[in-house]
């Protein structure tokens, strides 16, 4: 068998229809681990080159799966924008597992946006939501080139996930382990267990009415990074859940670039 390229060594980039005027979409294929695996870059039509953004998505499987919309809304505000479907999902080879193998699939997805032409050189951000915060704060922890770090309705201790929600106890058993006799994989994952180790400034955003992730999660990683005197910023919005009203949401974003961008 031929031997596998480095992590995050393109192999195949495919033009989509633009998604909006001025915005161009494209699905790429990268190595990660000796497979194959996709994601989207989104980016504005540009003659200079474009600070990159890396969104982690959500969910597992087809639930959470990236959204075309949601990339847009990045990229119109200036930014080369790669979102890493993560292994085993539209095409990609191999199985996803909440945080485990498939954090290289991350780790490889900034690695080639920082690669590809007219994208700037420096540290890239990542926007981590839901689960995917736990990918972004991973990639802060291991990961070179990793700017500051937004996590959004994250989950930070998955521990406390495992408690809270009830309808993924079954998924979280088969692709985690029992949280009695897999505790440990379960501690890999939870950022509140290593935020000593994170090398990014983290801003946290949550709904104080988040019905998918308790905000408890948000109070617990700013515990730990005060208590590993990590530079954080937390925003809690009063009354929003998982997914903030249209409107909101846009101005929830223009905050986040204002931070990102100092």
């Amino acid at each position: 068998m031929q031997k596998a390229e480095a992590d995050g060594t393109l192999i195949d980039r495919e033009r989509l229809p633009d998604p909006a005027p001025g915005i161009r979409l494209e699905r790429m294929t990268y190595w990660s681990q000796g497979l194959r695996v996709k994601g989207y870059f989104c980016a504005p039509e540009s003659a200079e080159p474009l600070p990159g953004l890396v969104y982690c998505r959500g969910g597992i499987r087809s639930v959470g799966m990236v959204r075309v919309a949601r990339l847009v809304t990045l990229a119109r505000r200036g930014y080369a924008v790669f979102a890493p479907f993560y292994r085993g999902n539209e095409g990609g080879e191999g199985r996803e597992d909440f945080g485990g193998e498939d954090r290289h699939d991350l780790y490889g997805g900034i690695r080639l946006l920082r690669r590809l032409p007219g994208v700037t050189e420096g540290p890239v951000p990542l926007i981590g939501f839901s689960r995917g915060a736990m990918m972004a704060l991973l990639a802060a922890k291991e990961c070179e080139g990793v700017g500051p770090v937004v996590v959004w309705g994250g989950v930070s201790d998955l521990l406390l996930t495992y408690e809270e929600r009830i309808d993924l106890r079954r998924m979280l058993k088969r692709v985690v382990g029992h949280p009695r006799k897999d505790e440990k994989r379960y501690k890999e994952r939870s950022p509140v267990c290593w935020a000593d180790r994170i090398g990014s400034p983290v801003l946290i955003i949550h709904g104080s009415i988040d019905e998918h992730v308790g905000v408890e999660h948000a109070y617990r990683l700013a515990k730990a990074l005060e208590a590993a005197g990590k530079p954080y910023k937390m925003d809690i919005y009063r009354g929003r859940a998982h997914v903030f009203p249209r409107e909101e949401d846009e101005s929830v974003l223009d905050s986040i670039f204002d931070w990102i961008s100092r």
